[in-house]
């Protein structure tokens, strides 16, 4: 691969042989792929060698960095003693079984187990079926609907896009797979109307309670969401919705499943979401973070209350993977872990450079184009407006997001866009300077995305 000449072909390449995930492949050959070559810190290199400050962490997971050979070498002393072996038939691996004991050491002593699996896609699958196999044990078998969000994200395997309320992914496969229910999202940007946001908090929360009730609770298994929604947008609830989820779920004997797969791992400045809105879920879908994206690694955590049920009652829970709890992967997890406790890369976001990227982005809301600036931690969005005043959006703002973000990325820097919101996932190790740098360069790509959206 240090071959220029065959570098240089990998695009044709590429385009002939590789079906990308989320993408339209018409386009994306005739524009020509751009070939990632190498990383370091907070920066990717494409094989013409221009640089690019990641403010994405590739997909909401580089946690800890790029580069970071600890891990690397972690990996290799693991692939070198044992590349592999399963978790079935009674066997295990010190560092699966060290990783678990890790992870639950940071639940504050709530999620006590841990199933593994290879990515946040499957975790949900996982989780979704131990729902219903709990209930099922507790002798409550019609107990199988589970309940989610529009506009959420929770994979896209069949039963993660299902859980997921992206209606064009729905129309990809005849889903939402039978027993599965949504109900409204926390914006309140875009759909609060004239409540404030305490009040719209808790009107979209009551949401749940509403939809238990036309189901039948005695046929609910669970509700599923994530403390922030990553993929649609960055959307952070205000201070009132998760409470009062977190009531409801309990009044009602409901399952509460915090999806952790991008807030987990230290992004909002605790180790776990929940932690962060103080609620204790039953079930908590993992990956991404886990390993910084260094290997393939995901989970479920599970409670006490779940597990006792899933190991004194239940016998064989037929469910697993190949790779399930991978040595080489687990390992790696292991190392990233470290890393993160050792450096206090939470106790960083939390204190030092989530402020002060929290007050970075909040500079921005100066600019014409700029309606709302949200964050947590290391996590957020700004929200693009035609009219600040009134909260009027654009009338094409998929475009008013892409002209922004294909500006940034012009201008070395990678954001993401979801519709009208630009979103931000910067590495943990993320410097104050390299924040300067990245909120300059959004201001550039606003500055054109006004000019050209006024044209």
């Amino acid at each position: 691969m240090n071959d220029k000449p065959a570098l240089s072909n990998l695009a044709a390449i590429d385009a002939a042989h590789h079906l990308h995930p989320f993408s339209d492949m018409k386009k994306l050959n005739a524009a020509g792929t751009r070939i990632i070559e190498r990383a370091e810190g907070v920066h990717i290199y494409d094989s013409t060698g221009k640089r690019y400050l990641d403010a994405f962490a590739g997909l909401w997971c580089v946690n800890v960095g790029y580069g970071r050979r600890e891990i690397a070498e972690a990996a290799s002393r693991q692939m070198q003693e044992l590349p592999y072996y399963n978790s079935f038939f009674g066997t295990t691996t010190p560092p699966t079984t060290l990783l678990a004991q890790k992870i639950a050491s940071h639940t504050d002593g709530k999620l006590n187990r841990v199933f593994f699996t290879n990515s946040g896609s499957e975790a949900s699958d996982t989780w979704f079926r131990m729902a219903r196999v709990y209930w099922k044990v507790l002798g409550k078998p019609e107990k199988t609907l589970v309940i989610a969000r529009r506009n959420a994200y929770h994979g896209s395997t069949v039963a993660g896009a299902s859980l997921g309320g992206m209606k064009w992914m729905h129309e990809q496969g005849n889903l939402p797979i039978e027993g599965i229910h949504h109900i409204g999202q926390p914006y309140w940007y875009a759909e609060g109307g004239d409540l404030s946001p305490a009040e719209f908090g808790l009107k979209v929360a009551r949401e749940l309670e509403e939809k238990i009730d036309e189901l039948g609770e005695d046929r609910v298994a669970a509700f599923v969401a994530e403390p922030i929604q990553g993929a649609g947008g960055v959307i952070i609830p205000p201070e009132t919705y998760w409470p009062e989820i977190a009531r409801i779920c309990k009044a009602r004997n409901i399952l509460l499943v915090s999806d952790e797969v991008i807030c987990g791992f230290g992004r909002l400045g605790t180790w776990f979401g929940h932690q962060h809105y103080g609620f204790e879920p039953d079930l908590a879908p993992i990956a991404k973070g886990l390993s910084s994206g260094y290997l393939p690694i995901g989970g479920v955590l599970m409670s006490d209350r779940v597990a006792e049920v899933m190991v004194e009652e239940l016998g064989d829970f037929y469910h697993g993977f190949t790779y399930s709890g991978h040595p080489v992967c687990a390992a790696a997890a292991l190392e990233n872990i470290r890393i993160i406790e050792e450096e206090g890369l939470v106790e960083r976001v939390r204190d030092d450079i989530g402020p002060y990227f929290a007050a970075g982005l909040k500079s921005l809301e100066d600019h014409p184009m700029v309606g709302e600036v949200q964050s947590v931690g290391l996590i957020g969005a700004v929200q693009l407006a035609a009219d600040k005043k009134t909260r009027e959006r654009f009338k094409d703002g998929e475009r008013a997001g892409v002209e922004v973000r294909n500006h940034c990325l012009t201008n070395g820097l990678v954001l993401r866009a979801t519709g009208d919101r630009m979103l931000y996932s910067p590495p943990l190790i993320v410097t104050r300077a390299e924040v300067d740098e990245m909120i300059d360069t959004t201001r550039k790509g606003l500055d054109h995305g006004w000019k050209v959206m006024g044209e």
